[in-house]
């Protein structure tokens, strides 16, 4: 099983360059554990620090491992395609290993109005929006009549080509991951309870396609060498609420726990967990993410 990171865009800090940094330091810290690949996500008017993705990927660039992919979450119903097809190409062509592209639906009705998009349609827009970007990067000149696009073209495009992760929590998009992705990228949410049917739905549509497959999921954790403490942040943010999460979909201990815990998901079948640190501080975040390189080197013994 791979480890990859998702680092977290938002940065409660009053100092801003402070927040910019330390995902600077998050990805350094990954780098060093050798994790597998990097990600940021993507939301829009936000009311607390939230460094936006194009910008942020493209100075880690700097800082990730040449030989392992890197990207990011486009929510492409808030998206113009191509534009987004435009900064990808650019992002890739900064970096030489293939780029990722994470999309969904999205939702939040305050997010889309302010983007000026409609919650609506947002399953036939991201369909849409797929075909057109996947058209785009292969060079070719793509039009929309549902998007307002006409004949529209990019350069650059990435070198070492892009993998799609799409992202999905019901029947009909994991058919969809199955349909036009490379992946599958279960969200937090997923629990080892409730995987198996929905492995089992894109799996058996991919196979009815004759497609093949690959499943990741995304893991908020907490990993310190202090075992009892990071059981009890893991805790307080849990009983505060944390992001709405059963307490089966996040994983936070000594680095036993967590291996055994991330293991479960490589026994039901996923190549790879993505994994996030959940609201703590910088020292914290940073320590996580140099011990899930010992995680990582545990599951792939």
């Amino acid at each position: 099983m791979r480890i990859g990171v998702s680092i977290s865009s938002s940065q409660f800090v009053e100092n801003h360059a402070e927040g910019a940094q330390n995902i600077i330091d998050r990805a350094r810290a990954a780098r060093d554990a050798g994790l597998d690949s990097l990600s940021l996500g993507d939301h829009h008017s936000m009311p607390v620090p939230y460094y936006q993705n194009v910008p942020m990927v493209g100075r880690l660039t700097a800082e990730w491992a040449p030989d392992r992919p890197l990207g990011c979450l486009f929510l492409l119903p808030l998206w113009n395609p191509v534009l987004v097809a435009e900064q990808i190409g650019t992002m890739a062509s900064l970096h030489p290993a293939p780029f990722i592209i994470q999309t969904g639906i999205g939702d939040g009705a305050g997010q889309f109005a302010a983007m000026g998009a409609e919650l609506s349609t947002r399953g036939a827009v991201l369909d849409e929006a797929i075909r057109v970007i996947a058209e785009l990067l292969a060079g070719e000149t793509a039009s929309s009549e549902r998007l307002g696009i006409a004949d529209a073209r990019v350069s650059p495009r990435p070198p070492a080509g892009v993998e799609w992760w799409i992202g999905a929590g019901a029947d009909g998009p994991l058919r969809r991951a199955a349909r036009v992705g490379d992946a599958w990228y279960g969200g937090p949410h997923v629990t080892a309870a409730v995987a198996p049917r929905m492995l089992d739905v894109y799996r058996g549509e991919a196979d009815r396609l004759g497609r093949p497959h690959r499943a990741i999921v995304r893991k908020d954790v907490i990993i310190l060498d202090d075992a009892t403490r990071a059981e009890s942040l893991g805790d307080e943010l849990f009983a505060a609420g944390y992001r709405g999460m059963p307490r089966g979909a996040i994983v936070y201990g000594g680095v036993d726990r967590v291996t055994e815990e991330l293991g479960e998901y490589a026994a039901l079948g996923f190549d790879d967990v993505i994994i996030r640190c959940m609201s703590i501080p910088q020292a914290d975040a940073v320590e996580t993410l140099t011990l899930a390189g010992q995680v990582r080197s545990r599951l792939l013994a």
